[in-house]
């Protein structure tokens, strides 16, 4: 179970999270939605501390996460793994060692550099291609792979790390309609059958109300919305969206593609990123 308690992070003047306070149990498929600025990527971030928290704890199953330091901080980075927007791949490397990467907290920098891995960790390497249909790519350049493609790749690179925790920042905001949806059916499914809690920054609803479990809303730092997909009515968006909810029609009978513009209007997504 993962706890934040008056999780806040202040730049300058600004609270980008400002006195977050929640519970995500095991196994969860959580989506982060808001507004640009409203502090979802700063969120994750210090979850996996990569950025420090101005005050505030994070506890993982009883373990105080706030005060790791030296190889225990690097360990946490691995069991907490982070999937970047914009898929943090070596381009010129082959896709098979991007993903052996993974295993850098385990190994050390200098055997990662020298990309000395053992046969087991080659096996587990290649299993995770395979999960992710990717095998047929292994030796392939990953600069040479779609987008899709390449933030596929990124996953099997956070499977590697036997992660007990996936962070996703906005992992499909860059990509085509057909290539996110495999990118989140492969979040889904690592989500089900691994039992791997799941915290997903997400710049469309109608996509948090199709895959996840839970919604956290965040709003000027603070969250402003937690619940199921079906609990998020009208009310609850406008306080999320404020005024530019208003141009949306909230169907609260279903849980997916849920959100369609008034008549008259084109169709389009409510955008958060």
């Amino acid at each position: 179970m993962l706890e934040l308690y008056s999780l806040k992070k202040t730049f300058g003047q600004t609270n980008a999270v400002d006195d977050v306070t929640v519970t995500v149990e095991a196994g969860q498929m959580v989506g982060i939605i808001g507004r640009s600025g409203a502090g979802k990527s700063t969120l994750l971030r210090l979850v996996n501390r990569l950025i420090e928290p101005t005050k505030g704890r994070i506890i993982f199953d009883g373990r105080d996460i706030t005060k790791l330091k030296g190889r225990d901080l690097r360990l946490w980075r691995a069991s907490c793994a982070m999937i970047f927007q914009q898929f943090n791949l070596v381009e010129r490397m082959d896709v098979l060692t991007n993903v052996l990467v993974g295993r850098i907290a385990q190994q050390g920098i200098f055997s990662t550099v020298a990309r000395r891995f053992t046969e087991e960790e080659t096996a587990m390497a290649v299993q995770a291609l395979d999960r992710l249909d990717l095998l047929p790519q292994a030796l392939q350049k990953a600069g040479t792979l779609s987008g899709g493609q390449q933030q596929r790749v990124a996953i099997a690179k956070a499977l590697v790390q036997r992660p007990e925790i996936m962070l996703a920042d906005e992992p499909i905001a860059s990509l085509d309609p057909a290539n996110a949806t495999r990118v989140m059916d492969a979040l889904r499914r690592i989500n089900r059958e691994d039992r791997i809690t799941v915290l997903v920054n997400l710049h469309t609803l109608d996509t948090a109300r199709a895959y996840c479990d839970r919604i956290i809303a965040m709003r000027f730092g603070r969250v402003v919305f937690e619940g199921t997909p079906a609990e998020l009515t009208r009310e609850r968006l406008n306080s999320i969206y404020g005024d530019e909810s208003g141009e949306f029609e909230l169907d609260e009978s279903v849980t997916s593609t849920a959100i369609r513009a008034p008549a008259g209007k084109e169709s389009r997504p409510v955008t958060m990123a």
